[in-house]
């Protein structure tokens, strides 16, 4: 494949700072198309206010490593499914206000040497915080292109020093009803889980996030960590982490679970494999009024195709 498809590290100095990309809008509105980038956001009510930052050419915001633009903070914090609070993504943003991310720990064990129990403080200071700028693809086909910060998945699984039969990750979500109402609804098999194979986790591209622009995560975007898994569809990527648990068997997930004719374990972005009930080959960039065709793997196919050697991803939705 292209090098042009290598997901290369970002310096935070390469990050285009909060209130210079939202003054973007400024550029946009002169160009006469605010309106129908603002009414594809879908930006939550009580949204944040721009700044008085002066504006800048809408060129010289960062992009990802194919020239996308990054998203603003303000879609990437109000468009969001997170059932745990609701099915309604631009109420997600509100109703996540009262949410408390601390103190907050995570359980990493199961078939591992050295099995820990770490605070997020710890987690901050044990491991160097990269920013990554990833595309995010829904499984909804919807995309957007986010600057998390955070820090490989590899990194701590080899800290706690997987058993030999460990073959499997499982990651499990906090259970919290009283602040996060949507775990009361009876249709889903609370708490989240999700899980990845071993060798998926200890790929380079795969990150525990515990920011997005340079700040720490935002509730309503997982906090205070959440999985990153850039070439699979944005619901593996689970949201505040509680428990990382190593085994030789392959984990139940939630969507799974709920619809296994529509959502498979793998759930590799791959647009020659349609959802059941609509077409996976273009997508509907965030702020943006045209679709684009997706990519295989989501564009990570340098890194990741090797994984899958051998598999009828035709067969592994």
């Amino acid at each position: 494949m292209s090098n042009r498809f290598k997901s290369v590290p970002v310096r935070s100095s390469e990050i285009t700072p909060k209130h210079v990309y939202l003054s973007r809008r400024d550029f946009i509105k002169a160009a006469g198309v605010v309106a129908g980038s603002m009414a594809l956001a879908a930006c939550a009510p009580e949204a944040a206010e721009l700044t008085d930052a002066p504006a800048v050419d809408a060129g010289s915001a960062k992009t990802d490593e194919l020239g996308n633009p990054l998203n603003s903070y303000e879609e990437i914090t109000n468009y969001n499914n997170y059932y745990e609070f609701s099915t309604n993504k631009e109420a997600v943003a509100p109703l996540a206000r009262n949410f408390n991310p601390a103190p907050w720990t995570v359980e990493v064990g199961g078939l591992a040497n050295k099995p820990k129990t770490f605070g997020v403080e710890d987690l901050l200071s044990l491991f160097t915080q990269e920013e990554r700028i990833y595309r995010l693809r829904c499984v909804e086909a919807w995309s957007m292109v986010i600057p998390w910060m955070g820090f490989p998945l590899a990194s701590l699984l080899k800290m706690v020093e997987p058993a030999s039969d460990a073959k499997y990750v499982r990651f499990e979500t906090v259970y919290r009803p009283e602040e996060m109402k949507g775990q009361g609804s009876p249709f889903y098999p609370w708490p989240y889980q999700e899980g990845l194979r071993i060798d998926e986790a200890m790929n380079e591209l795969a990150i525990l996030a515990t920011g997005l622009y340079g700040e720490a995560m935002p509730s309503q975007n997982g906090a205070p960590i959440r999985l990153v898994v850039p070439w699979k569809y944005g619901f593996k990527s689970i949201k505040s982490i509680v428990k990382i648990e190593l085994t030789d068997k392959r984990p139940e997930t939630l969507w799974s679970t709920v619809a296994p004719n529509e959502y498979g374990f793998y759930a590799n972005v791959n647009p020659e494999v349609d959802h059941p009930r609509w077409s996976q080959s273009s997508e509907r960039r965030i702020g943006e009024l045209s679709r684009k065709p997706t990519l295989m793997f989501n564009g990570y196919g340098e890194q990741v195709a090797n994984l899958y050697k051998g598999m009828d991803l035709s067969l592994h939705y």
